[in-house]
């Protein structure tokens, strides 16, 4: 669903040096995510990471997140939810409809992120969205031990899974899972490979409900962004 609102982006921007990169987070990989993009006819790049690798380096727990990198190669803004909130929860979930104000406030979301990357493009290092060198560093310390762990039995999982050895995997998944609980990226990857659609079927309703008054998404730190 997000390609499209890409593709719109690049094709206003592209022309002042903007360049979204889409990363399907599939370990599926192309027999997964393919159908998706084609149908999205995207004319900027988008790439599939069987590994989560992308994952790993940015600290991303959750779809759809985002990172702003400049031309220099720095990472100008940390990894955060591009412009999504937590109004999806109060989606009917036998006609999937959400009340007008859980829909209006994901337009405002999308608005203020959108607009905030307007300005970045336009105004470069100037943009007041841009973070500073140390406020970067500060949001994106690098992994506890206990992150560390996880990614390394998520990896495992993946390699096991590639070899067939899917009861394993979903062992080492699960580890990954109890050591990193916040990673949604973990969550609905195991769920996707243990049985097609259970990433958006039960297990995750119960997930989202189990977190009761805790975000989804965590709040974005953007000037004009809903609390």
């Amino acid at each position: 669903m997000d390609l499209p609102v890409w593709q719109a982006l690049y094709a206003e921007l592209g022309e002042k040096g903007f360049l979204p990169i889409s990363v399907a987070l599939d370990t599926g990989g192309a027999a997964a995510a393919r159908e998706w993009i084609e149908k999205a006819k995207p004319t900027y790049p988008c790439l599939i990471d069987e590994h989560h690798v992308v994952a790993r380096l940015y600290d991303m727990i959750n779809v759809p997140s985002a990172v702003w990198i400049d031309e220099q190669g720095r990472i100008v803004r940390t990894t955060e939810p591009a412009g999504a909130g937590d109004g999806f929860r109060t989606m009917d979930r036998t006609t999937f409809q959400m009340p007008p104000e859980a829909i209006e406030d994901y337009r405002v979301r999308r608005e203020v992120y959108l607009n905030a990357l307007r300005d970045w493009v336009a105004k470069g290092a100037a943009s007041r969205h841009v973070l500073s060198a140390a406020e970067a560093r500060r949001r994106l310390p690098g992994p506890s031990e206990e992150q560390a762990l996880a990614a390394t039995h998520f990896r495992l999982g993946t390699w096991l899974h590639e070899q067939g050895q899917t009861e394993a995997a979903q062992r080492h998944f699960h580890a990954a899972q109890r050591l990193r609980p916040q990673s949604w990226s973990y969550k609905r990857q195991a769920w996707a490979l243990e049985q097609p659609g259970l990433a958006g079927g039960p297990p995750f309703w119960a997930a989202v409900d189990a977190l009761g008054d805790r975000r989804y998404y965590p709040q974005i730190e953007m000037e004009g962004m809903p609390r």
